[in-house]
């Protein structure tokens, strides 16, 4: 065979590689409403960036009379390319052939680019399209989906780790995407869960349907697996390009800094008038946010799950940070198991990748009541206090309205090493409300007088409770609070801070690693 020959079949080899399972398991895949693993890689990476790798692995199995069926490349595309000029790696799953399923190849093919991706500290994308272990393979699948677990694991904190679930992920399939930092879901023809329907009928008695079990809607409102639920997969690859403007390639890196066109001495007279007057009325928080950051550019995440809480990330003169809001007009704003959680892993992801961290505190306290405590909540609510204690990113603290009890602590405050923490003059800084501290001070009293006079001597001593305690002066005075300013001013003194903080260096202990209350 001359070297032109060898050309002309490097190049057939490759035609067929790219044909996957084949033309007519590639129009099925359309007709479901779904891209192909190529199509979703061309259409995430910058134009003509990708470079593949292990194109032309097979399987090695001979049983089942799988050696006859040897398809290249083995269901799996693996490589690298770049996202607005970045470097990534990345892996797509490729449903059309043997319905996605891993084999041991398919295993190795992804955990090369992982090792590749920690090697050149870059960013590693995983989309998800797959039926699940390649019951043929028998426990070499398993080993296989072992080997990418522990590469989750070591690259946790390292570089970011951003997962789409563009179709069937189930079983064990499951944990390596809640092992990476992001979980995206398109809102048809996707679900996670670890047992099927079938299996769920015949173990439980329960009868309940895919969509049901794990699909999005599922995932993005109750279990909170899924940050984002995409409307389709074209949202969801916009997503992960949007996140990485937010993110540095690696732990060591700081996240880019871009110009802006928002000034930064921009001042909102509206948010002067923003909090309500009566402490017990709502508010939507997002407001807050939208006005002072830049652009009115804010990409929240977990947006449908635990909405007393909010997070998500946004940019200030160009640099990138995390926000963390309590949000008033759900549940009052309370801390309870899900905002816990969802807050602290945001905390953790913010502080591994050097991003700084804005909190916006309004806050009543942690939800009462038996489920809450049956649940876990001094649990839960530690690993949002560990979360900020832990951290040593640059930390501003804003505190709008409310700040009681043990939620004041847990909402990054000066002793958790909150760098600057300021307090708009609406502030109410204390152990507990006006009304709940009166009945416990001056029960004994109360409980000797007159209901009518008993209204009187409580609305007196309300009074008194509010002037004294339920301000930001106090804390201000011990320098708790560094500074009460103007709300107009936010934005600017928010600006101010991330610049000064942004040589700030703190190194926690040395040790193994923590024990974070899991």
């Amino acid at each position: 065979m001359n070297s032109q020959e060898r050309i002309k079949k490097l190049i057939e080899l490759r035609e067929e590689a790219r044909k996957g399972g084949g033309l007519d398991r590639i129009e099925k895949q359309h007709k479901q409403g779904k891209y192909t693993a190529r199509e979703r890689i061309e259409m995430l990476l910058d134009d003509g960036s990708f470079e593949e790798y292990d194109m032309f692995v097979t399987h090695r199995t001979t049983d089942f009379g799988l050696e006859a069926t040897k398809p290249l490349g083995d269901g799996v595309i693996t490589g690298r390319g770049t996202i607005d000029g970045r470097v990534v790696f990345i892996f797509s799953q490729d449903f059309t052939v043997m319905g996605g399923s891993l084999s041991e190849t398919y295993a190795q093919k992804i955990c090369k680019i992982m090792d590749q991706a920690l090697k050149m500290g870059t960013p590693i994308i995983g989309i998800n399209d797959s039926g699940g272990a390649r019951i043929q393979e028998g426990v070499r699948s398993l080993a296989g989906y072992a080997e990418i677990f522990q590469r989750n694991i070591m690259a946790s904190g390292v570089v970011p780790q951003i997962s789409a679930i563009f179709g069937p992920c189930a079983g064990g399939a499951v944990y390596s995407p809640a092992l990476t930092d992001i979980v995206i879901m398109s809102q048809t023809n996707s679900y996670m869960f670890v047992t099927g329907p079938k299996v769920t009928k015949t173990v439980t008695g329960e009868d309940i349907s895919i969509e049901d079990l794990g699909g999005a809607d599922v995932h993005a409102t109750k279990s909170g697996v899924a940050h984002f639920r995409a409307d389709d997969e074209e949202e969801g690859i916009l997503l992960i390009r949007k996140l990485l403007e937010y993110l540095p390639q690696n732990n060591l890196e700081e996240p880019t800094i871009t110009q802006s066109t928002d000034p930064a001495d921009r001042v909102i007279s509206e948010l002067n008038d923003i909090i309500p007057d009566n402490p017990n009325k709502p508010y939507n928080v997002k407001d807050i946010i939208y006005h002072i950051v830049d652009d009115e550019e804010f990409l929240e995440i977990h947006r449908h799950y635990a909405k007393n809480i909010v997070i998500g990330f946004a940019k200030f003169d160009g640099i990138p940070v995390g926000i963390v809001a309590n949000q008033p007009n759900y549940l009052a704003g309370v801390l309870d198991i899900d905002a816990s959680r969802k807050a602290a892993r945001f905390v953790r992801l913010c502080d591994s990748f050097n991003v700084p961290i804005v909190t916006l505190v309004d806050v009543p306290g942690f939800l009462p009541g038996s489920a809450q405590e049956y649940g876990g909540i001094i649990i839960h609510g530690a690993k949002l206090l560990f979360a900020y204690g832990e951290a040593t990113v640059p930390k501003i603290t804003i505190t709008l309205r409310k700040s009681y009890g043990g939620a004041h602590d847990v909402m990054s405050c000066k002793q958790l090493r909150g760098d600057i923490n300021y307090a708009w003059p609406t502030a109410e800084i204390a152990v507990m409300g006006p009304k709940g501290a009166i009945e416990i001070l001056e029960g004994k009293k109360l409980s000797t007088l007159e209901p009518a006079e008993a209204a009187k001597y409580m609305a007196e001593k309300e009074l008194e409770y509010k002037e004294m305690f339920a301000t930001p002066y106090i804390a201000a005075q011990y320098g708790y609070i560094d500074d009460i300013i103007e709300p107009r001013n936010t934005r600017i003194r928010i600006i101010r801070s991330l610049k000064a903080l942004a040589t700030k260096k703190l190194v926690n202990i040395p040790r193994k690693h923590s024990n974070i209350p899991l």
